[in-house]
């Protein structure tokens, strides 16, 4: 017992030589998952004397974090001295890599995604991980597809390219072809900017731009419900649209309008009249005896009239009557805007009312014309005109008064500049034949010869010309109107 208390005592009393009581840490390591090991008395000069097997291994040293990374290269064993710049052993590892499944795993989503540019395929925490950013969205579904075959040993944390969006917006700008638009590329959304020539032009830049629009990528967070997106259009249309050219003015129609009015009328008539008749009667029977101084008495009677009609009458009359009206006017207005004409006056005649008071009242005659005429198209020198017409003549006084006709027009016709169109034409023709009618003033004739014939026939023809003319100014010809009339400026 005395001897085990001295020999303890002997060795409490002997120095701690250098490395003596540090252990040696044995670390296993898979191909493709690293590792990290924290040192708490790391010194801070380390040798350089760092022996291990660099093909079986990396090993990487962060003095400040007090950490050592190991980065399994290849399968093997191999052993790493810590010492700081004195000799001194700090820590001591027994490395061993192995091989695992992963490394299949891995090499197998390679082959089946190694065409996709952008992404990292690794082994991480006991699993492989993709990782990386993308171009396409049917890459990402390739992705998906991929990974849903390795569900239980492999992830993927591959997210869209910012890039991707910037190379679609100059697609879009390239396409749309004007300069003065511009496409930007912000949070997944497409944002047209500039000065469109027209509306159409910037409805066909947005039509456009949402064409090239990506398919949505839905992240995992999104689709735990974590993260909501806003439910915005993928394309914002900022175009503002060049205000056009002012309108140039309408050019200058001029138009020249003909009214012709022919009228005919014949009359024939025959009368032989002879019908007694009396204006009165005037009998009367009288009685007297020969007090009277006369000597006689008896009864007297006398008969007293007066004849009317007694002489007969013959009467024969026979008349022609022609007219012709023409009537000739213009006037100068712009394309699209319409003429109007009036020419016209009042015809007065008289009216007396229930209470005996005469008046004099007026009927209208005269032209009364409306015509907007369009040019067809600026290379065309056809005019569209649209007529409205009426002409109100005065055909007869009577007791009743004036006796009037019109004539009413309403159409739409083409005409070239410079041609006349006969718009519209109305032809009359009425005739009239009476017999044996008593004339007035003749009431229960004692004896009645009595014999007539009246005809009578009316003709009337309307027709209507328009020329329309495309004129330069409104000027243009006041030339020849000044010469025609002398007129100096």
């Amino acid at each position: 017992m005395k001897i085990s208390l001295l020999l303890l005592l002997i060795v409490l009393m002997v120095p701690v030589l250098p490395g003596f009581g540090s252990t040696k840490q044995t670390i296993a390591l898979t191909v493709g998952l690293s590792d990290e090991r924290s040192v708490p008395n790391m010194p801070e000069n380390i040798g350089d004397d760092l022996n291990y097997n660099r093909n079986v291994v990396k090993i990487s040293i962060a003095k400040d974090l007090k950490i050592i990374r190991f980065e399994p290269i290849t399968v093997g064993t191999t052993n790493f001295i810590l010492r700081d710049d004195k000799g001194k052993k700090i820590v001591e590892y027994s490395i061993v890599v192995r091989k695992s499944n992963l490394n299949k795993v891995a090499g197998e989503i390679k082959s089946l995604l190694g065409d996709i540019e952008g992404i990292d395929i690794k082994i991480v925490n006991n699993k492989v991980v993709i990782d990386g950013e993308i171009l396409l969205p049917k890459d990402m579904s390739r992705i998906y597809n991929v990974v849903a075959q390795f569900s239980d040993v492999a992830s993927s944390i591959v997210t869209m390219s910012p890039l991707a969006q910037k190379k679609i917006s100059e697609l879009i700008e390239k396409d749309i072809g004007n300069p003065e638009i511009h496409v930007r590329a912000v949070n997944e959304k497409f944002i047209l900017e500039g000065v469109a020539g027209n509306e159409n032009e910037k409805t066909k830049a947005e039509i456009i731009a949402k064409t090239y629009v990506p398919d949505v990528v839905i992240d995992a967070a999104e689709s735990a419900g974590i993260v909501k997106k806003r439910k915005i259009d993928s394309v914002i249309n900022l175009l503002t649209v060049k205000p056009g050219p002012e309108a140039q003015p309408g050019k200058t129609i001029k138009l020249v309008i003909h009214y012709v009015e022919l009228q005919k009328d014949y009359t024939k008539a025959f009368r032989f009249q002879w019908t007694p008749s009396l204006a009165g009667d005037a009998t009367q029977i009288q009685f007297s005896n020969g007090d009277s101084g006369s000597g006689a008495s008896g009864v007297m009677s006398s008969i007293t009239g007066t004849v009317n009609n007694l002489l007969p009458k013959l009467n024969w009359a026979k008349s022609h009557g022609h007219a012709r009206i023409l009537k000739s006017s213009s006037i100068i207005v712009q394309d699209g805007n319409p003429g109007i004409i009036n020419s016209g006056s009042k015809e007065p005649y008289t009216v007396q009312s229930p209470y005996g008071q005469i008046t004099t009242q007026f009927v209208d005659t005269g032209l009364k014309s409306k015509i907007t005429p369009n040019i067809i198209n600026q290379k065309s020198d056809s005019v569209s005109l649209v007529v409205e017409f009426s002409l109100t003549t005065l055909v007869s006084q009577s007791a009743k008064g004036p006796e009037t006709s019109m004539n009413e027009i309403q159409t739409k016709v083409t005409v070239r500049s410079g041609q006349s169109a006969a718009i519209g034409g109305l032809v009359g023709n009425s005739s009239g034949m009476a017999y044996n009618r008593l004339p007035a003033g003749v009431d229960n004739p004692i004896i009645s010869l009595y014999a007539s014939k009246q005809f009578q026939q009316n003709q009337s023809q309307f027709v209507v010309f328009i020329t329309p003319i495309i004129m330069n100014s409104a000027s243009e010809g006041s030339e020849q109107i000044k010469k025609k009339f002398r007129l100096k400026e």
